[in-house]
């Protein structure tokens, strides 16, 4: 079995995956006005409308009522990408720190409140553990 993605749901496509391609410099696939993939090597964040919610099981998802996951992307510099979105994020949850586990993160939350996690890998632990 392989991981492949995660979806979240959004009553505003345009403006989440707007948000993702600025904070992570990839372009988006869109596959119609209300699904768009974000794809990376290793894993693809998909964001999907509301209407598509019902396509699966009416009411089983809401948008912007996560409070349970945080997304993570691995970047090079986390530090850069901090100043990438400074202006554009409304909500830095915590500033670039190195954490015990040896990662450098930076934590926001997206448009719609979900908690995203961009690290860098910086001691020599993390960074074997990460090595690509």
């Amino acid at each position: 079995m392989d991981f492949v993605s995660i979806r979240v749901i959004t009553s505003d496509v345009a403006r989440l995956v707007g948000f993702y391609e600025k904070a992570t410099g990839v372009q988006a696939a869109w596959a119609g006005e209300d699904f768009a993939e974000l794809r990376t090597a290793t894993a693809t964040l998909a964001i999907a409308g509301t209407r598509t919610v019902p396509l699966f099981a009416p009411g089983s998802a809401r948008p912007a009522d996560n409070h349970s996951v945080i997304i993570e992307f691995l970047v090079d510099d986390v530090d850069r990408v901090h100043e990438n979105l400074t202006g554009v994020v409304a909500d830095f949850v915590q500033e670039p720190t190195t954490m015990p586990w040896g990662n450098r993160s930076l934590l926001l939350r997206d448009p719609d409140g979900t908690l995203v996690n961009f690290f860098t890998p910086v001691t020599p632990a993390a960074i074997e553990k990460f090595a690509r």
